[in-house]
């Protein structure tokens, strides 16, 4: 029995194409092309997906780090300082701060400044 496959062809290569817009060249005009770069694109968004959260801790640990600094403290000691004082706070929300609120930091490391001492 021969398949007609014109609807449902048409609708599969419409649908990648369609993805494929905004493509150089004809990675967005030639259905094979287009199919194979999609692909790959799709690997990479799936992929940049998970290091996109790696990136930002990164940028949150490099914030709390400088802010730290300016208050003479070390990123490792004053987080182990928050620990020990029982405050917690994620990374983003300390970057925050470090940022936008530097008197509020800047009290932060002397709380943590204070269990590190007792700890001691």
């Amino acid at each position: 029995m021969r398949v007609k496959t014109g609807n449902v062809r048409r609708k599969r290569h419409k649908k990648i194409l369609k993805m494929a817009k905004g493509f150089y060249s004809g990675r967005r005009k030639h259905f094979r092309k287009a199919k194979e770069q999609v692909e790959r694109s799709l690997v990479y968004a799936y992929r940049d997906r998970k290091q996109r959260k790696r990136d930002f801790r990164k940028l949150w640990i490099m914030r709390i780090n400088a802010a730290a600094r300016l208050n003479d403290i070390t990123y490792s000691r004053f987080m182990h300082g928050l620990k020990l004082a029982g405050i917690e706070l994620d990374r983003k929300i300390l970057a925050d701060f470090a940022m936008n609120e530097p008197n509020e930091f800047a009290k932060l490391v002397e709380v943590s400044k204070e269990a590190l001492a007792k700890a001691s």
